[in-house]
C-alpha cells in the first residue's frame, strides 16, 4: 500500500510538472508521466529542454526505485505467506459463522484438552479460545476448530457464536477470569449453559451466585474420586466407564420431556412402555423443580419438563430419543447418531 500511495504521488507530481512548468495538456502531461514510469522506451511527446530532461531523468530513477520496492514486498508477501494466512482468516471466520449448538471450551490447558478429547469422543460441535497462539496452534494440529483470543470479551465470544452455542465451558486456570467469562456468556445469551473451573471453595461461591450452572472444583472433585477409587473401585470403573471414552459399550444420557413433542407426558413409566420398547434402563428423573428420583419405580408419572436419565447401548438410546418424540433443547443434547 505505502508502496502504491508513493508511486500515486509520483505519477501526480509529473504530471503536474509537464503541465504547469512545460506547458502541455493534461492529456500529454499524463501519458509523458506514463511512459517514463514505465520506461517503454517511447520518444517525447513534445521537445524537452534541459531542465525538463534533468526532471524526467529523477522522475525514472524515482519510477523505478518505487516499482522495485512494491515487486519486493509483493514477493516477500508471497514468500512468508501473508496472502495465505489472509485466506485461513477468512476460512477461519466463515467456520465460526456455520458453527450452531456447539460448544465453546474456554483455555486449551490440561483441563481444556481432556474437555476436547470427550467432546470429539462423543462427536458434539466444539470450537476452543486462547489467548496463547502456541495453544491455539498445538489445538489446530490435534484437529480441532480453534481462535486465538481473549474469552473474557465479548468480541471475542461474539466472534465463535455465543449467541448460537449451547454451553460454554470456563476452564481458564484464573477464577477471575472464569466469573468474567460466566458473566458475559449469560449476557450474550441468556438460554447458553455455563460450566466453570474453580480452585477454591469461595471462587465456586461467587462463580455460582455469577451464574454458572455447573461448578468443577478439579481439588474437591479429584479427592472424592481417589476416596471413590479406594472405597468402591468397581462402582467407579463402571461409571467412568459409561460417562467417558469413545470405545464404550455403554451410555447415558438425558432426555427432556417436552409435552409439545413427547407422547407419554402424564403416563406412568409402566404405562409408557420405555424399557420393553427400546431396552434402555431409566436410571433416575429429574422434576421441573429441581426434585431427583432416583430408580423410578412403574408407578413413577411422567411430568412436563422432567429430564429422563437412561443407560443403554446407543442404538437403544436412539430408540429412546424416538419414542420420547423429536426433543429439540438448547440444555439437552440428544444421543448421537454414530
Amino acid at each position: 500500500m505505502a508502496g502504491a500511495i508513493a508511486l500515486g504521488g509520483v505519477f501526480f507530481i509529473g504530471t503536474l510538472w509537464y503541465w504547469l512548468v512545460e506547458g502541455w495538456s493534461w492529456e500529454d502531461a499524463a501519458y509523458m508521466t506514463v511512459i517514463t514510469l514505465a520506461t517503454v522506451g517511447y520518444g517525447e511527446t513534445h521537445p524537452l529542454g534541459s531542465r525538463g530532461r534533468l526532471f524526467t531523468i529523477a522522475l525514472i530513477l524515482l519510477g523505478v526505485v518505487n516499482i522495485g520496492y512494491i515487486v519486493n514486498r509483493f514477493t516477500e508477501a508471497i514468500i512468508q505467506g501473508y496472502f495465505q494466512e489472509g485466506i485461513r482468516l477468512q476460512q477461519q471466520r466463515r467456520l465460526m459463522e456455520s458453527l450452531t449448538e456447539h460448544y465453546i471450551i474456554c483455555g486449551f490447558s490440561r483441563t481444556g484438552r481432556q474437555i476436547a478429547k470427550e467432546f470429539q469422543a462423543e462427536g458434539v460441535p466444539f470450537v476452543v479460545i486462547d489467548s496463547e497462539m502456541e495453544s491455539v496452534q498445538r489445538a489446530q494440529t490435534e484437529g480441532y476448530t480453534a481462535y486465538q483470543g481473549d474469552a473474557t470479551l465479548d468480541d471475542t465470544l461474539l466472534k465463535v457464536g455465543i449467541e448460537r452455542a449451547i454451553c460454554i465451558v470456563a476452564a481458564l486456570p484464573s477464577d477471575a477470569e472464569n466469573l468474567y467469562i460466566v458473566l458475559s456468556a449469560k449476557t450474550l445469551n441468556s438460554g447458553i449453559r455455563a460450566i466453570a473451573r474453580a480452585s477454591t471453595e469461595e471462587a465456586l461461591q461467587k462463580l455460582q451466585r455469577g451464574g454458572a450452572d455447573e461448578v468443577i472444583s478439579p481439588y474437591i472433585t479429584g479427592g472424592k474420586r481417589m476416596a471413590a477409587a479406594a472405597l468402591r473401585p468397581q462402582v467407579l470403573d463402571f461409571v467412568d466407564g459409561i460417562l467417558t471414552g469413545a470405545d464404550r459399550q455403554l451410555y447415558m444420557e438425558e432426555f427432556l420431556l417436552d409435552p409439545a413433542f413427547c407422547p407419554f407426558v402424564g403416563q406412568t413409566l409402566q404405562k409408557a412402555r420405555l424399557r420393553s420398547q427400546s431396552g434402555a434402563l431409566v436410571l433416575a428423573i429429574r422434576r421441573l423443580d429441581g426434585t431427583l428420583i432416583g430408580g423410578p419405580t412403574g408407578d413413577t408419572v411422567l411430568m412436563s419438563g422432567d429430564r429422563l436419565i437412561g443407560m443403554g447401548t446407543a442404538e437403544q438410546l436412539r430408540g429412546l430419543n424416538q419414542i420420547l418424540g423429536p426433543i429439540n433443547s438448547k440444555q439437552l443434547r440428544r444421543p448421537k447418531n454414530t
